[in-house]
């Protein structure tokens, strides 16, 4: 697939994105829910290889095509490795799924509420090399914890700079400002965010698109102006902690937004699972997602 190609296929689309991007802090906790008990390891080289050997299954099954998923978000170790002695975004390319990387670095400590992104010193060699690799683009990840107003337009600001950085390589970004679901203000946040969001695309040159990947609102339809404006290529929704059934029933209810699922896709793999019993797992939570990310209407009415 070529850029413009990768470009139709994600504006368009029908089917959602795999985030297969856990990292460091995070990968034990995967680990440890497809059956991998943290003593299975004795380096942190070892438990990234074992990481690796679960995303390359996930990657070679032939229930994973782009048929359903669009595309899938790497972690940069994920990205140099390989599936079946192919570069993994190339592998990913030749199944018709648009690879994505995770850029940023983890998250700084919480102040006015948010967290923000971590200084990336090395993004811009980070891009060079990927997009080499045959990477669509990037995402980036904010948490907002609260609706302190100041906060939140820190984060918007700080994601939109990191945006503009990636779209300056000809790649790409998936701008990410996560609404933490336990927030107490969580709708407040929700149209605090809009706000910042809209003032940023507005801001955006003529031409040039962001994508955004949201927690799911509160309120269904929260985020209909993100998904209709001309500088957003897609808008999707991370699950945010929601269980599959109810992440996929919340997708359905906003219009237009896929989902970018991590666990929810995930939690009923294991390593122990036979070939067979680990595709029908996978194929099971592919179609639920992508049911959520496509049948609005059928599947709103029935909530």
């Amino acid at each position: 697939m070529e850029f413009s190609e990768m470009t139709a296929k994600i504006a368009g689309g029908h089917g959602f994105i795999a985030a297969l991007d856990q990292s460091g802090g995070s990968t034990p906790k995967a680990l440890k829910g497809y059956g991998i008990e943290e003593g299975a390891w004795s380096t942190e080289e070892e438990m990234f290889g074992l990481i690796h050997q679960m995303r390359a299954r996930i990657i070679s099954s032939p229930v994973f095509t782009g048929e359903k998923v669009l595309g899938a978000i790497l972690f940069e170790r994920t990205m140099d490795g390989e599936v079946n002695g192919v570069p993994t975004p190339q592998a990913l390319i030749a199944k018709g799924v648009v690879p994505f990387i995770k850029v940023d670095k983890g998250l700084e400590d919480e102040v006015n509420g948010v967290q923000l992104m971590k200084p990336m010193p090395t993004l811009d060699a980070l891009l060079e090399r990927s997009k080499a690799l045959g990477v669509f683009g990037t995402k980036e990840r904010s948490v907002i914890n609260s609706a302190n107003a100041e906060g939140i337009a820190a984060v918007v600001r700080q994601q939109f700079e990191i945006g503009k950085q990636v779209l300056s390589h000809g790649m790409m970004p998936i701008v990410e400002p996560e609404v933490n679901i336990k927030s107490a203000t969580r709708a407040e946040c929700d149209q605090i965010l809009l706000a910042e969001l809209l003032k940023n695309l507005d801001e955006l040159p003529e031409g040039q698109q962001v994508m955004l990947k949201l927690s799911l609102p509160i309120v269904p339809g929260t985020f209909d102006p993100l998904v209709t404006h001309p500088k957003v290529l897609r808008v999707v929704a991370l699950s945010g902690g929601y269980e599959r059934p109810e992440a996929c029933v919340e997708l359905a209810k906003n219009k237009g937004i896929i989902a970018s699922f991590s666990r929810a896709l995930l939690q009923d793999l294991r390593a122990q699972m036979s070939d067979a019993e680990f595709d029908a797992a996978l194929g099971e939570a592919i179609d639920e997602i992508f049911k959520g990310s496509t049948q609005k209407a059928d599947a709103a009415a029935a909530v």
